[in-house]
């Protein structure tokens, strides 16, 4: 059974047809990416199935189970995550508590424990100060743990931001530009990050302009334009599809 199946999927906005008839079917443990020129569709496309956005039409299974228009609450419950393509950065709180707060679905948010200072939520509050400190450290984040997340650089925020996305124990991950805005450096630094969480056996899906990342990291690649679906493949099939060439890739330096 596939992790991760679409079908028909189509949104419309007034006489507008964001994205129409969008089909696939995704494999867990693999690196998908999503390219296509801009306004392809692509954003639109992670904003539906993760729940942002209600489909006009289509279908979208998680392992089988219907999905389609359920709230991202739900979908993160099920084991969905994702990043954005402008940062979404809690700036008064510090790096330690943004990454915190993507645990919250798992914690017990009693009004009466908290009220009362249960024991218990005081340890389940260190166990998870220590958890959301293994995760930046995952993300080459650890010498930032007691820093405010408004005195990191941009780089380090894309990381931060994966971190928590982690820390919602996801099993698929969406990542919305990872790269974008990077200098070379901090490029190699989130091409390793993305390597290291595909090797820990997440599913991760992610849209990327930067074409030299896409075909180093991906498995399988979904290409787009003008809201539909061009062509579908591995790096190399995808890279010498002549309606590909033509219409977005042109001659890429391998």
């Amino acid at each position: 059974m596939a992790l991760l199946e679409v079908k028909d999927l189509s949104i419309h906005f007034g006489g507008v047809k964001a994205v129409e008839g969008i089909e696939f079917s995704w494999e867990s443990g693999q690196v998908y990416a999503v390219i296509g020129p801009n306004g392809a569709g692509k954003t639109t496309l992670f904003n539906m199935i993760t729940g942002l956005y209600k489909p006009s039409r289509g279908e979208v299974f998680l392992e089988g189970q219907p999905i389609a228009g359920k709230s991202p609450n739900a979908l993160a419950l099920m084991g969905m995550a994702r990043t954005f393509q402008n940062l979404q950065i809690f700036m008064n709180m510090s790096a330690l508590e943004n990454v915190m707060v993507g645990a919250h679905l798992r914690l017990d948010r009693s009004w009466l424990k908290g009220l009362m200072a249960w024991p218990s939520l005081r340890k389940a509050d260190q166990a998870l100060r220590q958890e959301a400190a293994d995760w930046m450290d995952f993300v080459g984040l650890k010498a930032q743990v007691n820093a405010r997340a408004d005195s990191l650089p941009y780089g380090a925020l894309k990381r931060l931001e994966i971190a928590r996305a982690l820390a919602m124990k996801p099993r698929l991950i969406f990542l919305d530009e990872p790269a974008a805005g990077l200098n070379a450096t901090e490029t190699e630094e989130i091409v390793a990050l993305i390597r290291k969480i595909a090797n820990a056996g997440l599913t991760v899906v992610l849209v990327e302009h930067d074409m030299k990342l896409v075909m180093n990291l991906s498995d399988r690649i979904l290409v787009m334009e003008s809201g539909r679906k061009l062509a579908e493949g591995t790096p190399a099939e995808v890279s010498q599809n002549p309606a590909v060439i033509a219409a977005y890739l042109g001659g890429i330096e391998r």
